[in-house]
């Protein structure tokens, strides 16, 4: 068992196309492609718009980050495929999980690319209390370090002979015990620290606050946003005419 797949939500500091784009317009990405994900519950419709993902990948040099979080997903694929399989279809299964690989993929172009302290910067330019944008980002900033302490407790119960390696399903879900234990505890205990740390820093004692810089949407950063609502409706018009659709979009395995 590793938690490894959790470093591929952080964020990467890269010179590309993506990382260049303002957050929101990225936030619009994610947003656009799991809205895309759950108009359809087909197999071929779901296969194109994940494969229009891979592009924004390779041009965001995130490829291996990438990866990294599907396979994390390995687990999850096994458990949708067994009971969809069961009550539903084969055909049925394999097209959720390209739906949940479309939405992990999207937000994992999202969290790779967006820096958190543009993130938060962007919530409040969207006028979101800065509250709410910095407890966000602060979140988004303690992914990687849950994943780090997850794989050391992980670690440290191996080296005292526990087999955390064990396979089988049963097997997985009973090894969740010896890790999530402990590091409830740890993610409690950071939790009072980063309380205490904004208490002595008087945070929230004032509502008005001043920025090192701000961040502003520039053109190709509009010329993106409108790009994605365009293919956003061209899936809403697609499925609202599915009915008129060439029978290549409604393929199923023939079982």
């Amino acid at each position: 068992m590793s938690l490894e797949f959790l470093n591929a939500f952080k964020f990467m500091k890269k010179e590309s196309f993506l990382h260049n784009l303002d957050p929101r317009a990225k936030l619009v990405l994610a947003l656009t492609y799991t809205i895309s994900a759950l108009l359809f519950n087909q197999i071929i419709p779901l296969l194109i718009i994940f494969l229009s993902l891979i592009p924004l990948v390779i041009f965001g040099k995130i490829l291996k980050q990438w990866i990294k979080s599907i396979h994390g997903l390995s687990f999850l694929v096994l458990f949708i495929i067994i009971l969809n399989t069961l009550f539903m279809s084969l055909s049925f299964a394999i097209a959720m999980i390209l739906r949940i690989c479309i939405m992990v993929s999207a937000f994992s172009i999202f969290f790779l690319t967006v820096d958190p302290n543009d993130l938060a910067l962007s919530l409040i330019s969207m006028k979101f209390p800065y509250e709410f944008a910095f407890s966000f980002s602060l979140a988004f900033r303690f992914v990687p370090t849950i994943a780090n302490e997850a794989q050391n407790i992980i670690d440290a119960q191996q080296s005292r002979g526990y087999e955390m390696q064990k396979k089988g399903f049963i097997n997985q879900i009973k090894n969740l015990f010896p890790l999530l234990i402990p590091l409830i505890i740890c993610s409690i205990k950071r939790a009072f620290n980063v309380a205490e740390a904004l208490e002595s820093r008087a945070f929230g004692s004032k509502k008005e606050r001043s920025y090192y810089y701000t961040i502003k949407f520039s053109l190709k950063d509009w010329i993106f946003t409108i790009y994605l609502i365009l293919i956003l409706i061209i899936f809403i018009f697609v499925k609202i005419q599915f009915s008129v659709m060439p029978d290549w979009l409604v393929w199923r395995l023939p079982v």
